[in-house]
C-alpha cells in the first residue's frame, strides 16, 4: 500500500517535512489524538501496523469514564458512539459476601450517567470514519516502523510498507503503539513497575436481569471482578485471579464455569450464558521515567499501564490524547515548534503526575482487597463503612473514578 495523502497535504508543508506530526499506532488512543487535532492546521500522519478491518475486529470492551465521553463529545464523534454502547447509572462496590455494599448513584455527581461501556470496534470504527473526513489527517497502513532518527530540527522514521522501505520526515513523533511500544524502546526510554501475580479472564455474557444499568466491582481474595453492562442484556466481565487459577478458569468446562460465575455474581443477573470466548491476559503496572524527549511524546499504554480494577486504563490514554492535542494546538497558535522539548514538557507535567495518582490508586485497591489477612480485611471493611457514611469521601472517590478530578482538557469543558 502506498502512502495515502491528499494532494494539498504536501503542498501546505515545509519542503523538508512529510508531516508535522506522525502518530505511530492507530488504535483508539492514537486515533483520538488525530481526531482531536482536526482543526489544528497541523498535518498528521497515522502509521498503523494492521489493516483497518483487522484493527477494528479486536474482541474487547472497555469502561469509558464520564470525562472520556465529554472528550469524544468535544471532538464531535460522540454521537456516532453513544447509541451503541452500554450506560450505567449505578455502581455497586462490595467485598466478597460482606453485606456492607457501597452504592453510587448519578445523584452523587449530578450527571446523567456514571459511565459507559463500549466495545472496541464501536469506538475505533467511529474514530476511523471521523478521521476519513479530516483533510489534514492521512493513514499509512499496514506499515512497520523499523527505526527513528531524531535530529535537532525533526525526526526521520524508517517504515516498511509491503516489503519496501520508506523514509518519513516529521517535526514530532508520537508513540501510541501500546504497552510493548517499539517507539519507546527505540528511544531508549526506561520504565518502572512490576508484573502482578494475577491474570484477567475477560469475556461477555448474556443475562436475564430486568435492568442493565449497574456496574459492579466485586472484590474477592483472589482478585477483583468487574461487571460492566453492554447493550442487549449483555455484560463484559473482567475476572482477576492468580495466574494458575485464571488459566484454569479459562479452560474450565462451560457449565462449571457458569456455575462458578453465578456464585461470584451473587445471582444478581439471573441465569447466565456465554456470549463470547474467554480471553486471558496478564496484569502489570508500568510508568515511564519520562513521557517526552525532543521530537517525541508517548501517550496511552506506551507511557503507562495499570491494573484493570476500576476500568481506568483506556481512559488515561484518552486523557493523554486530549491533553497533548491541547498543548500542540496552543503551541501552533503561538507559532512555537511543536517538537521542542519545552513545549512537550507542558504535556508531561500535566499528565504524568495525574496518571501516577491513578496507578497508585488501582494498585492500592488491588492489594487491599486481594488479601485474606484479618487486620487488612478489618481495615478495608472500615473503609467501605466510611465510604457509605461520609458523603464527601464518597464523592471524592467517585470523581476520581469518573475522571472528574484533576485538570480537565478544554475538549471536555462543554
Amino acid at each position: 500500500m502506498t502512502l495515502e495523502r491528499q494532494s494539498h497535504l504536501r503542498e501546505s508543508l515545509d519542503l523538508n517535512f512529510d508531516c508535522d506530526l506522525a502518530i505511530v499506532g492507530g488504535g483508539i488512543v492514537g486515533a483520538t489524538l488525530a481526531a482531536a487535532l482536526k482543526d489544528s492546521k497541523l498535518k498528521i500522519l497515522l502509521i498503523e501496523a494492521q489493516p483497518f478491518k483487522v484493527a477494528a475486529a479486536r474482541r474487547q470492551a472497555y469502561a469509558l469514564s464520564v470525562l472520556s465521553g465529554r472528550v469524544f463529545e468535544g471532538i464531535g464523534v460522540w454521537k456516532e458512539i453513544f447509541p451503541y454502547i452500554g450506560k450505567f447509572c449505578h455502581i455497586r462496590l462490595s467485598d466478597a459476601d460482606y453485606p456492607g455494599i457501597v452504592k453510587f448513584h448519578t445523584s452523587d455527581l449530578g450527571t446523567e450517567y456514571l459511565g459507559y461501556v463500549a466495545e472496541h470496534h464501536v469506538v475505533l470504527k467511529a474514530l476511523q470514519e471521523f478521521i476519513a473526513n479530516c483533510s489534514n489527517v492521512s493513514w499509512l497502513r499496514p506499515a512497520e516502523v523499523i527505526a527513528v532518527d531524531y535530529q535537532h530540527s525533526g525526526a526521520t522514521i524508517s517504515v516498511k510498507v509491503e516489503g519496501e522501505q520508506q523514509q518519513i520526515r516529521t517535526k514530532l513523533v508520537v508513540g501510541a503503539d501500546g504497552a510493548r511500544s517499539r517507539i519507546r524502546s527505540l528511544a531508549g526510554i526506561k520504565t518502572k513497575g512490576w508484573k502482578y501475580w494475577q491474570s484477567c479472564v475477560t469475556f461477555t455474557i448474556k443475562h436475564q436481569a430486568t435492568a442493565n444499568e449497574t456496574a459492579f466491582e466485586r472484590f474477592w481474595p483472589a482478585g477483583p471482578m468487574g461487571i460492566l453492562p453492554l447493550p442487549g442484556n449483555r455484560c463484559q466481565i473482567v475476572w482477576t485471579a492468580p495466574h494458575d487459577r485464571a488459566k484454569a478458569l479459562q479452560e474450565l468446562d462451560e457449565k462449571e464455569f457458569l456455575a462458578k460465575l453465578e456464585y461470584h455474581t451473587g445471582g444478581l443477573l439471573g441465569r447466565l450464558e456465554m456470549a463470547s470466548d474467554r480471553y486471558l491476559f496478564p496484569v502489570q503496572l508500568m510508568q515511564c521515567d519520562r513521557y517526552t524527549k525532543s521530537r517525541l511524546a508517548l501517550i496511552g499504554d506506551a507511557a503507562h499501564c495499570c491494573h484493570p480494577v476500576g476500568g481506568q486504563g483506556l481512559n488515561l490514554g484518552i486523557r493523554d490524547a486530549a491533553a497533548l492535542a491541547q498543548v500542540l494546538k496552543e503551541a501552533r497558535e503561538k507559532e512555537e515548534d511543536i517538537g521542542d522539548i519545552r513545549v512537550l514538557k507542558r504535556y508531561e507535567r500535566w499528565r504524568k503526575p495525574e496518571n501516577l495518582t491513578i496507578l497508585g490508586f488501582t494498585d492500592f485497591l488491588d492489594r487491599l482487597f486481594s488479601n485474606n489477612w484479618l487486620p487488612i480485611v478489618a481495615v478495608r471493611r472500615l473503609g467501605l463503612l466510611m465510604l457509605h457514611h461520609l458523603p464527601p469521601l464518597k464523592i471524592f472517590a467517585l470523581q476520581l473514578m469518573t475522571g472528574l478530578k484533576g485538570r480537565k482538557p478544554q475538549l471536555a469543558q462543554h
